[in-house]
């Protein structure tokens, strides 16, 4: 045996729990993450779909067309799209 070295021995009880603590982690983590990422998808969209009844609104009073821009509307154009901004186009012609 050579001098200075010393031998710990680990339990595998010990490396078998610090391995499930660190996959309970992973798995809270993962739980608490995958909302705040369907979160921010929705605000971005939310944002992204006012900025496109903005410019409808610009373009649009050209031609007559004011599209009110309201979180249901934002909402609507961001989840859905383009569909959703001829869709709430189309409403707002109806209406």
């Amino acid at each position: 045996m050579n001098a200075g070295v010393f031998f710990v021995r680990i339990p595998w009880e010990l490396v078998l729990s610090f391995a499930i603590g660190l996959a309970l982690l992973c798995l809270i983590g993962y739980l608490l993450l995958a909302p705040m990422r369907l979160m921010s998808r929705l605000v971005a969209g939310c944002v992204l779909g006012a900025l496109v009844l903005a410019v409808v609104n610009a373009l649009g009073g050209l031609i007559g067309i004011h599209v009110e821009v309201n979180p249901f509307t934002a909402m609507a154009v961001g989840f859905l799209g383009l569909p959703g901004a001829a869709l709430v186009i189309a409403l707002q012609l109806l209406i």
